[in-house]
């Protein structure tokens, strides 16, 4: 996209807030797995961890994501752009789509309100990482500052 920064002076800080995103992510898969792995997979017993609700498969996506995350950190080269940008979309989505099924037996993940919020800002957190992350070439970062600057 055209009005997203090219070789950012911060994008090493938002590299890293990426990888920490996706720590916290595979970190609350772990506790979970601990806190759930004697049940079942979609079970809806209203467990906590961290001070959020969720199950073994809620626990197992959690560190998909997160491992994912990571891997996207570790490679760089613009690949943890659009992983970044892509799983931002993506928790808005389970973070929204949840919210809406919270109090249904569709709650397949048992999250409860406190995980709802939490994907929400994951979700806003990994936008921000990828829209600030991007690294190009010289040519690509003063074509990016001479638009900028015609405004």
């Amino acid at each position: 996209m055209a009005h997203n920064p090219v070789n950012h002076p911060a994008r090493p800080v938002y590299r890293a807030i990426g990888g920490l995103t996706g720590i916290y992510l595979v970190i609350f898969g772990v506790l979970g797995v601990l806190q759930t792995g004697d049940g079942e997979l979609f079970a809806q017993d209203d467990k906590l961890v961290l001070g959020q609700g969720v199950n073994l498969a809620g626990s197992a996506l959690s560190i998909a994501l997160g491992a994912i995350v990571l891997i996207g950190v570790l490679i760089g080269r613009n690949v943890d752009v659009a992983i970044n940008k892509w799983f931002g979309y993506l928790f808005q989505a389970i973070g929204l789509g949840s919210l809406a099924l919270l109090r249904t037996d569709a709650n397949y993940l048992d999250y409860s309100l406190a995980t709802c919020v939490v994907m929400m800002l994951l979700g806003l957190v990994l936008l921000m990482a990828g829209m600030y992350g991007k690294v190009g070439t010289d040519e690509e970062a003063k074509a990016w500052r001479d638009a900028r600057l015609v405004l």
